[in-house]
């Protein structure tokens, strides 16, 4: 299993609530600093997690968010063997500009880039962006955004006619090997293009047993087309020595969580039209009460949802019982775990440390290929 942790590009801190790519977090009614997203403290973040052993880092996209591919290029110079998982919307960039913009940052960081391919599941993030798109049309853009990249970095010359774009290449660029995509979508779908197109299937991170379902039922679709897949995770961590005071923390998260907060931030997701992001809703079902009662499955805590949207779900529990729980999620299917906290510094540390030795079997790290050379 390949051990990935997370870049914040929107802003980091102590607590979950309303912290922004300014550093700022909202707290009884004042925003107070706490971490801007600036590449200073990115750079120290990354070099955080490849000294504590994650193979990568995963670069979140938004309206609200610092552009992925600007800070990858200025972070990535600063680590020798990270890998940056940069995730950026299809379409609102031209195929042949995002193959030109992926070419330059790989030959920058000696291969060292992978893309996460998002559609966007909130209509007023995307009409921020001025897209206005209803969620299938999107996707089949996405689609055709894919096959256009993929005919890219063949190298050959091509003609492509389709639903949302145009091209005529009759001399080739040579933008590189064509880097991995990371894919993520719940709905029919969305499940069909990442069965043709991705390399590794993302989910939120559901119970095992639910995840264990959707990896055999990706599978079989990418079957049909004699592709296979990789299939990772996304999910936040909350640990410590003892199981009392991994939950001590998570209730500090959840006072943290007032029911204006909770509110508003349920009232948006509720507006998105994510098929994932309705599933990870449906975990918590907007209950806002102790810490044992978000449990979903052991160690498995939904309260980070309540106020987040994205991944809602957390590693909850002592370092032996989360790595014990990473190796029931490897054993459901899972071959790649993308991993945050709060703060991103420290945790990256905690986590690096102090659970990923101690994970074993079925998931057991894997060196990366350039290391590995």
């Amino acid at each position: 299993m390949e051990f990935h942790w997370f870049l914040p590009t929107y802003g980091d801190g102590r607590n979950i609530v309303g912290t922004d790519r300014a550093g700022r977090t909202e707290e009884e009614g004042l925003y107070a600093r706490v971490r801007e997203s600036d590449p200073y403290y990115l750079a120290q973040l990354a070099r955080a997690a490849e000294q504590a052993g994650f193979s990568g880092v995963l670069l979140p996209t938004g309206f609200g968010s610092e552009d992925t591919f600007v800070i990858t290029a200025g972070v990535a110079q600063q680590t020798r063997t990270l890998e940056y998982i940069v995730a950026f919307r299809a379409g609102l960039t031209l195929p042949a500009i995002t193959a030109q913009m992926t070419g330059t940052l790989q030959r920058a960081t000696r291969g060292r880039v992978r893309l996460n391919i998002t559609t966007g599941g909130s209509p007023a993030d995307q009409r921020a962006y001025g897209d206005f798109l209803d969620h299938d049309e999107r996707y089949r853009r996405t689609d055709d955004f894919l096959t256009v990249l993929d005919l890219l970095w063949r190298g050959e010359p091509f003609g492509h006619e389709g639903s949302h774009f145009r091209n005529t290449v009759e001399s080739p660029v040579d933008y590189g090997p064509r880097p991995p995509v990371y894919f993520a979508g719940s709905s029919d779908i969305a499940k069909d293009i990442a069965a043709r197109h991705a390399d590794v299937y993302l989910m939120y991170g559901e119970p095992p047993p639910v995840i264990r379902t959707r990896v055999e039922e990706m599978r079989e679709r990418a079957a049909a087309y004699g592709r296979t897949l990789r299939f990772g995770v996304f999910m936040h961590v909350v640990t410590r020595e003892t199981e009392r005071e991994a939950y001590a923390e998570a209730a500090r998260h959840l006072d943290t969580m007032t029911d204006e907060a909770v509110a508003a931030t349920q009232r948006t997701l509720k507006a998105m039209d994510s098929v994932g992001q309705a599933r990870v809703r449906d975990l918590h079902g907007g209950r806002h009460g102790a810490v044992e009662d978000l449990l979903v499955h052991p160690n498995v805590w939904a309260g980070i949802g309540l106020v987040r949207g994205g991944g809602g779900t957390a590693l909850l529990g002592s370092h032996a019982q989360v790595a014990e729980r990473i190796e029931e999620y490897a054993d459901a299917g899972l071959d790649t775990l993308i991993l945050n906290g709060y703060p991103a510094l420290e945790e990256a540390y905690r986590v690096g440390e102090l659970v990923l030795p101690r994970v074993g079997g079925a998931a057991r790290r894997a060196v990366p290929a350039h290391a590995a050379s």
